[in-house]
């Protein structure tokens, strides 16, 4: 596979940009999946340990990816202030 897009690379030097911007579209969208299996409340992969994790969000707790009206003054702080 890789073999065949170098050398279309190489015969033809205009589509290096489209392999990147596709290449690197494929990667993101990769690795949000990854982040919504691993960080979102709703998927559960210990059901021994930890059978409802949603249960113990509280109200101010952001799990979103982008949240639009986010008041950050009460969002609990996880590190100290300097």
């Amino acid at each position: 596979m890789f073999r065949v897009i170098i050398s279309h690379a190489k015969k033809h030097p205009s589509l290096i940009p489209l392999f990147l911007i596709i290449g690197s579209g494929g990667v993101g969208a990769g690795l949000y999946l990854m982040r919504l299996a691993v960080f979102n409340p709703d998927v559960c992969w210990d059901k021994t340990n930890n059978p409802e994790p949603w249960n113990k969000l509280s109200p101010s707790d952001q799990y979103k990816f982008y949240s639009v009206n986010v008041d950050y003054s009460r969002l609990k702080k996880d590190r100290p202030d300097f």
